[in-house]
């Protein structure tokens, strides 16, 4: 007979360890589940099963899609549940469709068109009777094809950010064909500032874009029904692209509740996390597991996915230092010689690729990956992008020679064994959409990044280490992602393996000629006894370190629940609401390692919102807690230029008046009114202010570090020491607390000779000293604090400079004998006036007849920084 037949019902195993045993029978994959793949599975059945959130973190290479496969496929048998597996690309979905065929785990692809989905296919998923293996834009997006999965399992988290708030990403480019960019940014004129909106309408000359603005939330709440109907002409009049079309039905109604950057060449309005608590295929399953290489402990999954908790699986024992293949490291704008002559730097590079025969190279933005494919490639070398290998990576890895160039992209492309051996990270991938740009370049909150940062680097920098037994050599271009990747903080947060690996490369780097890096190169991709034992130094690194937490993560894993309850609640126009979650973020933020300059963008919304309650029922309390907010997001935004450029018409006719004092300023006024209690007497007086110039004009180190303490003090610091343990290196020479305002740390060698360059050593030690200070005071550096490295040597080292951070500055000893005398001078005129019976104010106009207020004198310390622009 041609019927088919129920089959007799099998029962269900225990748990999906269990399972795997059954499908093993059967399959072609592993004949068992991994030790460290038993210890996630049982974790999340034993512990977690039903909660509705939850992340499991495994690291290349230790099995996560059967992992991630097995706890769907479990549901599925044991409940009869839909599950959807999703992956960023349709590449990676089909080879998780193979090895779930491997592992004996009955599913179906749903990828391209849904109209060219097999409705057989699709039939079985809706029965329960395969997993449903697909990309996330079949959940996120206006139409959802999948929006009635029980179970959501979603492949490479760390990367979805841009998938996910893809449906409320409303993007005008000026490059489309038929552009509504001139109309939305018209619309726009009240809440830009009157001084950037004239150079954003002619556009200017750069190509790529430039500097991100936000626009005056008050003045878009203002300008909603404008806005609104000139992005609804634009979609009627065929200017919008299909993908903003979408997202316009989406957002349609609600602009006021969303954010609005604007640069020469886009416009993107989108809300800072998406509303997906609103979305019901994301929203309605009654379980999300979220699978990760890396997730991090900042609180980058919850602001992505926006959502409040999500409980975490941590990496298996055993796997928290061990890492998957070998990547060499190689940063070229290090070596002795380039480092001199940066012009050569692309030459270099081409020749490396010429070794290599194949290469990856993935960069932040097309700026980038243009200027790569034109300067830094072998005449001829054949050039694929994204779109050649959507499908197949056989293009690429079938050609002897070939370059991948891929923007933004650090994910979803698996180059195993010797399909390539060279991976070329070209910038610091920090320039996503225009939020992303907006906090790293225009706020500078890179704290609230550092997590998606450090991801695309180790995912990037893996693409081609798949397997235990593979390896490629990585090299780093670009003087952002070179600082970066030498801080100690970042290196100290990465995984030990990786830690290892970037701390070897950068040793081997630094001041070595770049023939000798080529020969290293050779050495490593011959991968004979020659590297082997050149590993064991890598594998000795990995053994002394242990991953540390980053910097400010505590405090951003702490407010991502409150930052996506206020987003939830300015979604559903819940402005008092809110409020009170802002309130709660800033709360949250506050602590040892407070990330300032986030914390200033949550204040501003802060006074946003104060300003909107005050306009709708006048209370006095509204106005002064917007007020409240307003400065604290001007003190915290201190050393950037974003809060001045929403100097919008909206926002002069709100804004709270300035004070007439600089903050610093005024914390220097009352520190040196406390100071002088102890200066009082002219006799003391006068004894110090020689001491400490004495000090500064020689060159003995330990008195040259008692000068510049007494000098801080006559700057008007609340705090003023210098470095009681000799045995530190860490410990900085001298620190100055400007109350919550501004710090200074100092780095004297005042020893040095005169003659030869400033090293990358002194440069390292020099920018650590924030850090060590923020350690050992338990609190956070105000924003805008510097690090300053006194020397009397005429030259810096240009590798000291790829090396340099953006807060550290070169001081020359004539310098601050500069500031000692002014300092000397406005005390002098100040004693002569009574200083008790003078005003902050008029202390300030004492000291600033002198040139020695700190707004005065700080620019001349911080006029040769010694981070090296790009080039």
């Amino acid at each position: 007979m041609a019927f088919k037949r129920r089959s007799v019902d099998v029962s269900v195993p225990d748990d999906p360890v269990q399972l795997y045993r059954v499908l093993a029978l059967g399959n072609t994959g592993p004949e068992a589940v991994w030790g460290h793949q038993q210890d996630v599975l049982r974790a999340w059945h034993h512990e977690m099963p039903d909660e509705p959130d939850v992340a499991i973190e495994l690291p290349t290479g230790a099995g996560k899609t059967l992992v991630g496969g097995l706890i769907g496929e479990y549901r599925r048998r044991k409940h009869g549940e839909r599950i959807v597996y999703l992956c960023p690309t349709k590449q990676l979905a089909r080879q998780t469709a193979d090895k779930f065929d491997e592992y004996g785990i009955p599913n179906v692809l749903l990828v391209n068109r849904v109209a060219s989905w097999n409705p057989a296919h699709r039939a079985q998923y809706e029965a329960g009777e395969a997993v449903a293996v697909s990309v996330y834009s079949h959940v996120f997006n206006s139409h959802p094809a999948l929006d009635n999965a029980d179970v959501l399992v979603l492949d490479d988290a760390h990367a979805a950010e841009g998938y996910v708030a893809g449906p409320w990403s409303l993007v005008v480019s000026r490059d489309d064909e038929e552009s509504a960019y001139l109309d939305v940014l018209s619309a726009l004129e009240p809440a830009l500032d009157p001084l950037v909106y004239p150079r954003l309408r002619t556009g200017g000359s750069d190509a790529y874009g430039s500097y991100v603005y936000l626009a005056s939330p008050i003045g878009v709440t203002a300008q909603a029904a404008q806005l609104e109907a000139t992005v609804g002409a634009a979609d009627s009049a065929g200017k919008l692209t299909t993908e903003a079309r979408h997202v316009w039905a989406l957002l349609q109604g609600r602009l006021d509740r969303c954010l609005v950057y604007v640069s020469q060449r886009q416009i993107l309005i989108r809300p800072l996390i998406p509303p997906t608590m609103q979305h019901s295929a994301f929203s309605s399953p009654a379980r999300r597991i979220y699978m990760s290489a890396t997730l991090g402990d900042g609180g980058e999954l919850e602001r992505s996915f926006g959502r409040r908790k999500i409980k975490r699986i941590p990496v298996p024992e055993g796997w928290e230092k061990q890492g998957t293949g070998r990547r060499f490291f190689l940063f070229p704008e290090l070596t002795s010689d380039l480092s001199a002559d940066p012009a050569q730097v692309p030459a270099f590079v081409s020749a490396m690729v010429a070794r290599a025969g194949r290469a990856l190279v993935l960069t932040p933005d097309r700026r980038t990956a243009d200027g790569f494919v034109q300067h830094a490639l072998p005449l001829g070398c054949p050039v694929l992008k994204a779109s050649d290998i959507e499908n197949d990576l056989a293009s690429f890895t079938s050609r002897p020679v070939a370059a991948l160039v891929l923007t933004n992209r650090y994910d979803g492309i698996d180059l195993p064994g010797d399909d390539c051996r060279l991976v070329v990270l070209a910038g610091l991938p920090a320039r996503g959409d225009l939020q992303e740009r907006f906090l790293h370049e225009s706020l500078g909150a890179i704290e609230v990044l550092q997590e998606r940062i450090r991801a695309r680097v180790v995912q990037g920098s893996g693409r081609a280490t798949r397997n235990t037994r593979d390896y490629a050599a990585v090299v780093v271009l670009g003087q952002s992602l070179t600082s970066y990747l030498s801080g100690q903080d970042v290196q100290a947060a990465m995984h030990p393996e990786v830690h290892a690996e970037v701390e070897f490369g950068r040793r081997n780097s630094l001041n070595t000629p770049s023939a000798e890096m080529l020969e290293n190169l050779d050495v490593f991709l011959a991968h004979d006894s020659d590297w082997a034992e050149v590993d064991d130094d890598i594998v000795a690194g990995r053994e002394q370190y242990t991953r540390a937490i980053a910097p400010s993560a505590r405090e951003l894993h702490r407010s991502a629940e409150f930052e996506v309850t206020a987003w939830e609640a300015i979604w559903n126009n819940q402005w008092d609401w809110a409020l009170t979650a802002v309130q709660r973020v800033l709360d949250l933020l506050e602590g040892e390692q407070t990330p300032q300059r986030y914390a200033a963008l949550w204040n501003y919304l802060g006074y946003s919102l104060a300003h909107r309650l005050a306009q709708q029922d006048s209370d006095q309390h509204h106005l002064e807690a917007g007020a409240r907010y307003y400065r604290d997001a001007r003190r915290k935004s201190a050393g950037t230029s974003w809060l001045s450029h929403l100097a919008s018409p909206s926002d002069r006719a709100s804004a709270p008046l300035d004070a007439a004092l600089d903050p610093l300023d005024e914390a220097a006024m009352r520190g040196i009114s406390v100071a002088y209690r102890g200066l009082q007497r002219a006799e003391t007086f006068e004894q110090t202010i020689t001491q400490a110039r004495t000090d500064l004009a020689g060159t003995a180190y330990k008195a040259y570090e008692a000068g510049l303490v007494i000098l801080g003090t006559l700057a008007g610091a609340s705090e003023s020491y210098g470095n009681n343990d000799d045995e530190d290196p860490a410990a900085p020479d001298a620190v100055w607390i400007f109350e919550e305002a501004r710090w200074a740390t100092w780095e004297a060698k005042s020893e040095a000779q005169p003659t030869g360059q400033v090293g990358a050593d002194n440069v390292r030690q020099a920018q650590g000293h924030l850090r060590y200070t923020e350690a050992q005071r338990k609190e956070p550096a105000p924003s805008d604090s510097v690090s300053f490295l006194v020397s009397p040597k005429p030259g810096v080292m240009p590798s000291a400079r790829m090396l340099a951070e953006e807060h550290v500055y070169l001081v020359r000893p004539p310098q601050a004998l500069d500031l000692c005398d002014r300092l000397g001078r406005a005390w002098r005129n100040a004693r002569g006036r009574d200083i008790p019976a003078l005003s902050v104010q008029q202390l300030a106009a004492v000291f600033g007849a002198e040139q020695a207020l700190p707004s005065q004198w700080l620019p001349a310390l911080r006029s040769e920084p010694l981070r090296r622009s790009e080039f």
